[in-house]
């Protein structure tokens, strides 16, 4: 299981939200049997989801990350619920490229820089509310900053970070987002950026032995805060075969009909956990009557 903490400075002036997302990222690479360099993206991705999912509201509200920059991985789609847990994929979780110039996995590379981000919120009204920007960087963390200051008008930062192991595990990922609140005062602006500037990468203070706890009071240092909550967060499909069904019963009659094989029966995968569902011939004819009514 992850782990997912917020604290709150007691001026009320900035919020922090962390996450030791190693276990969501990990599990993801075990389902999906992604390359180092997608391991990397989708684990990024799916620990901002966790953070971004962690500051809605209701209950059942559901965030939705979904990003695609032209890059030869496709679309990256992560969901976390308001707890914090997170389902995701690639669209394509195979992609080989050389090492950037820093010497690490070359995510944007991968992820491209000519597309968008959205986000959707599903907050239970008619429509969801979605928030677009340019993709900056490719690289997640900055283009997830850069979705709060243009959609949203927060000043944020942003670090996420996954180190994949050379048997292509995930050796560790984490995550921080630190908001400023309405009417911070400047010279708590001017001490965070100090404290920012001065954070060794996210990754390494994980690896290095420091609680996602330490993480978040290290960022906010010379500022007494107060826990807001916590939580444990995993990687976490909620499909059935009900839900199944209903996917199936939006499409025609005779594509519906004609999933059958030559055995009689249709193969359905969850796209986000791979977990298959079979249908015969006579349910799917059954499903398509229902699809006519």
């Amino acid at each position: 299981m992850g782990r997912r903490i917020r604290r709150i400075t007691k001026d009320g002036s900035i919020v922090a939200c962390g996450v030791d997302a190693t276990d969501l990222a990990g599990e993801a690479e075990r389902i999906h049997k992604t390359s180092a360099v997608v391991t990397a993206a989708l684990g990024r991705l799916l620990t901002a989801a966790s953070l971004m999912g962690s500051m809605l509201k209701g209950e059942k509200d559901t965030i939705t990350l979904r990003l695609n920059g032209g890059g030869p991985c496709g679309t990256l789609l992560a969901v976390a619920d308001s707890v914090g847990n997170v389902k995701g994929y690639a669209q394509n979780p195979i992609v080989e490229l050389p090492l950037n110039a820093k010497g690490k996995l070359d995510v944007g590379g991968a992820v491209g820089r000519d597309g968008r981000l959205a986000v959707i919120r599903d907050t239970g009204m008619s429509e969801p509310y979605v928030g677009q920007c340019p993709i900056v960087s490719g690289e997640i963390a900055e283009d997830i900053t850069s979705y709060y200051a243009v959609s949203e008008q927060v000043p944020t930062v942003c670090a996420l970070g996954v180190l994949v192991n050379p048997d292509l595990t995930v050796n560790c990922a984490c995550g921080l987002l630190i908001q400023l609140l309405p009417f911070a005062e400047e010279a708590a602006v001017a001490a965070l950026e100090k404290n920012i500037e001065a954070l060794p990468s996210i990754t390494q203070m994980l690896s290095q032995g420091l609680t996602i706890d330490d993480i978040c009071q290290k960022a906010l240092d010379g500022f007494e805060t107060d826990l807001l909550d916590e939580a444990e967060v995993s990687y976490r499909c909620d499909c059935s075969r009900e839900r199944v069904e209903q996917a199936l019963l939006t499409l025609k009659e005779e594509d519906l009909t004609g999933l059958a094989d030559d055995t009689g029966k249709a193969e359905v995968c969850c796209q986000f956990c791979d977990k298959k569902y079979y249908f015969t011939k006579d349910e799917l004819q059954a499903l398509a009557a229902r699809s006519e009514e």
